[in-house]
């Protein structure tokens, strides 16, 4: 059966929100691709700390004392997955094919998980020029994770290719 292959590249995500009042955060997506679902693997973020804390032992205290002047507000948190899907998409479902949807999760002991926010990515012209070229490669970018409440807070860099009339065992 011919039809469409698109790949998506799953890097990283930077700036968004700590969704646990305990512990380590433990992020995951799920991506869904018309009705086709992946989920990536559980990565751990981290803090990338812009500046250095010099503790000195004073007494039964610490003092904690910058060592740079920069301040807390520098820190972001950053989450690296580096992963790739194949969705394979017969021609008879490409037309009905709109979006990809990104929901990142943070992982919870108690629970399936705690949503942390999502991204949509739009694939008419992605699909249109793959037709017409019969390939196209989009190289990895951010786009904006949308919160609960409809406001932005940070992002995860995604990119895409998509092949054109290919050979797929589609099941």
């Amino acid at each position: 059966m011919k039809g469409g292959i698109l790949e998506v590249f799953l890097v990283s995500a930077e700036g968004i929100r700590h969704t646990n009042l305990i512990g380590k955060p433990a992020y995951y997506v799920v991506i869904e691709c018309g009705t086709q679902v992946r989920r990536s693997k559980v990565s751990a973020g981290f803090i990338l700390a812009k500046f250095f804390i010099r503790r000195l032992y004073l007494g039964l205290n610490y003092l904690s004392i910058l060592v740079t002047g920069l301040n807390g507000a520098d820190n972001h948190e950053e989450v690296c997955w580096n992963e790739k899907y194949t969705f394979e998409v017969p021609f008879s479902e490409l037309k009905n094919l709109t979006h990809l949807k990104f929901r990142i999760l943070d992982k919870e002991y108690l629970s399936d998980g705690g949503f942390v926010g999502e991204t949509i990515v739009y694939l008419e012209g992605i699909i249109m020029e793959g037709n017409d070229k019969g390939f196209i490669e989009l190289r990895p970018a951010p786009y904006n994770v949308v919160l609960e409440d409809d406001t932005y807070k940070g992002q995860i860099k995604i990119g895409l290719k998509f092949m054109s009339n290919v050979s797929i065992l589609y099941i």
